[in-house]
């Protein structure tokens, strides 16, 4: 093992739970071992994931979050004892492995709770709310400290939580605690003091306007989540680990508008002289942990950084609050090993929390440990799998309803929690195949077909592998873009069945006497149908650097690539203009609001000209003429124009018997789809 990350595999302790490294596998929603939109029961797919990652040498797994009471039907889960016999039985798995393992408990989301398009219509009809109550009991579900509007549907007030709901609450954490201690597992979580969840709402003064004995003080505000942890270790012991899942710094300046990092502004949540002292406040109350990062659900990019947050994002704010406290304190957030291991080794932090890492790559431990760090397929902080959840004008939570499901999958690697569905399975007879096209669905298709023991021929018509995702990786912001390229690019040279032909130009596909081909031939950009379109520039020639830019430069169309691109400009120090036809910047389904909010955010904090609801009707040397749905045309000044209107498929052949289309050239996606439509494909060949 390369010495840099020496301090990652030292044990440390949690209470009287020894942890044999620093790596802590930080919980997602999703990957609760008790399910999670469905009735509680013991999950296979999540315990199997998990115990994978158990003999990959994770030190501590903290399973995704388990709702004290069931989302579907109601039952809390201390009710379902079989589910604990099953999981004191897997229990033996995982300590077999030298793991440690909590169970993280949510008290509930309050108004973070993802309302989603398909039931927005219930909660907003009374009638329609008391009918569904003894399946879905959304007043309970929607229950926060005081009248809120809802993170995802602004005009739906989320209802104060009874006295009554708080009280059970606290003794169905004791019970559980109770069955999980019980059961062998090593100690429990307490969702959360973080990131807008329910605990954390009654907390913040910005979100508790209570009156009683949980609101308006200090300690009032975080009485529920200090009474918590006072019933488990009546019921449980005080020797038994309780962890505390913590934002340091709320970051946010108005309900749905964080702040960005580095930047000056009045906090309305939690700041830091008041984290110093609550920090200490649960330490006192008989927590064992803070398990720690930063934001909430109004500043989300924190919790969930998109790849537009800087690496390591909450380490300095986690590592103050150390400071503060005696009990062990884990970092979160784009945790790089070899930062996190010099924060260790400097008494900075106590340990490293991964999350989305693991989705990419169960392995990803073992290989540093093997000095392979070049071999683990790293995370692209996409959320285009593990955490849709997107959020635009006019819309709740646009996931869809097999999403919301299925959380905590990952968009390059379909394995991940779906291990039923995608496998590697040996050929019945290796085949010769042809994949036309270099591009991530391409090499996706190779690797797959390759793994399962048939000869693969992989022709890219340029000089390079990675086609349109070589532009997409272009920006500064998107080192493990590049990073992922690159891994894909190793991995090619690992199958020697697997023939990689750069420079070759594939014009008719029966020319390859392949048994199957596959055409992975991407896209073209869709063309703008004004006058002066050719004086724009297409996205991708600016982004491979084809084309120079001035100034001033106006971005038509506000979807993801045109957001990035003005993104990249403001960063160069250039002067951005976005003109997006539709009413909100990236409204569309699949793209995370963590990822999402971000750049909004960023864009209103800085100022960068918008024009929503517009169209280009004209582009001239100098200037683009634009025109709102209801008003006049009017004239923006232009150095360069940048066009990002979308793309349409260009497959070379179309589907037939032995030709397979996978990628944009089948269907206009993300990494997502490209990849998982690979496997979809080459399972079958």
């Amino acid at each position: 093992m390369d010495q840099t990350y020496q301090a990652l595999f030292t044990p440390w302790k949690i209470g009287k739970v020894e942890i044999k490294n620093r790596i802590v596998l930080c919980p997602m929603g999703g990957t609760s071992l008790f399910g999670w939109m469905e009735p509680n029961h013991f999950d296979k797919e999540a315990a199997a994931f998990f115990l994978e990652r158990a003999k990959n040498n994770v030190g501590l797994i903290i399973p995704g979050i388990a709702p004290i009471r069931d989302t579907i039907g109601g039952r809390w889960l201390y009710q379902n004892k079989k589910m604990f016999a099953e999981l004191k039985q897997y229990m033996t798995e995982i300590h077999a492995t030298g793991a440690k393992l909590f169970v993280q408990i949510t008290a509930g989301m309050g108004r973070s709770w993802g309302i989603s398009d398909q039931v927005l219509p219930l909660h907003k009809n009374p009638v329609l709310r008391v009918l569904a109550k003894p399946v879905l009991d959304t007043d309970y579900q929607l229950a926060s400290p005081s009248p809120l509007p809802s993170r995802w549907a602004e005009d739906v007030i989320c209802p104060e939580m009874t006295l009554r709901q708080i009280e059970e609450i606290v003794v169905a954490f004791a019970k559980t605690a109770a069955l999980c201690k019980e059961a062998g597992v090593d100690g429990v979580e307490v969702h959360a003091v973080h990131e807008g969840y329910l605990l954390d709402q009654f907390a913040m003064k910005y979100t508790n306007h209570r009156a009683d004995r949980y609101g308006g003080s200090f300690e009032n505000r975080y009485r529920f989540a200090v009474e918590i942890v006072k019933a488990i270790k009546k019921t449980c012991g005080a020797d038994y680990p309780v962890s505390v899942r913590y934002s340091v710094i709320s970051k946010v300046k108005d309900f749905c508008y964080g702040a960005l990092p580095g930047e000056k502004y009045d906090e309305i949540g939690r700041d830091m002289a008041e984290s110093e002292k609550a920090a200490r406040y649960l330490q006192e109350a008989g927590y064992d942990m803070l398990n720690a990062d930063n934001g909430t659900y109004d500043s989300w990019y924190w919790a969930h950084p998109p790849m537009y947050m800087p690496q390591n994002c909450n380490l300095e704010d986690v590592a103050h609050i150390k400071q503060c406290v005696d009990i062990p304190v884990v970092c979160a957030g784009r945790m790089e090993p070899d930062v996190a291991a010099r924060a260790i080794a400097d008494g900075r932090i106590d340990a490293m929390g991964v999350a989305r890492q693991f989705l990419a790559d169960g392995e990803w431990v073992t290989k540093l440990l093997e000095d392979r760090r070049q071999d683990i397929r790293p995370c692209i902080c996409c959320h285009n799998a593990c955490f849709n959840m997107s959020h635009h004008k006019g819309h709740a939570n646009t996931q869809t309803l097999p999403d919301t499901r299925g959380m905590a999958r990952c968009a390059l690697n379909p394995r991940t929690m779906q291990s039923k569905k995608y496998r590697i399975l040996p050929a019945a007879a290796p085949k010769e195949i042809a994949v036309i096209g270099g591009g991530i669905g391409g090499m996706e298709s190779a690797l797959v077909c390759a793994r399962r023991g048939h000869n693969v021929t992989l022709y890219e018509k340029s000089d390079r592998l990675g086609g349109v995702f070589v532009a997409a990786a272009a920006p500064s912001f998107k080192e493990k873009d590049r990073d992922l390229l690159a891994w894909y690019a190793r991995e090619l040279t690992k199958y020697p069945n697997l023939t990689v032909r750069l420079n070759a130009q594939v014009r008719d596909p029966a020319d390859l006497h392949a048994d199957e081909v596959i055409v992975a031939t991407g896209s073209t950009p869709v063309r703008l149908p004004v006058p002066g379109a050719d004086k724009g520039i297409e996205a991708v020639d600016y982004l491979l650097g084809k084309r120079p830019v001035g100034d001033k430069v106006v971005v038509v169309g506000g979807g993801l690539t045109g957001c990035e691109i003005a993104y990249d400009l403001y960063l160069q120090g250039k002067h951005p203009v976005i003109v997006e036809m539709k009413d909100d910047l990236i409204a569309v389904t699949g793209v995370c609001l963590a990822n999402a909010s971000y750049l909004r955010d960023f864009f209103k904090t800085n100022r960068v000209p918008v024009y929503l609801e517009t169209t280009v009707r004209e582009i001239r040397d100098g200037k683009v003429f634009v025109a709102g749905k209801d008003g006049p045309a009017r004239e923006l000044a232009a150095d360069s124009v940048i066009l990002s209107v979308g793309y349409r498929p260009a497959p070379l052949a179309p589907k037939g018997r032995h030709i397979h289309l996978v990628g944009d050239a089948d269907k206009v996606g993300n990494l997502r789809t490209v990849i998982w439509r690979a496997w979809d494909v080459c399972m079958k060949l």
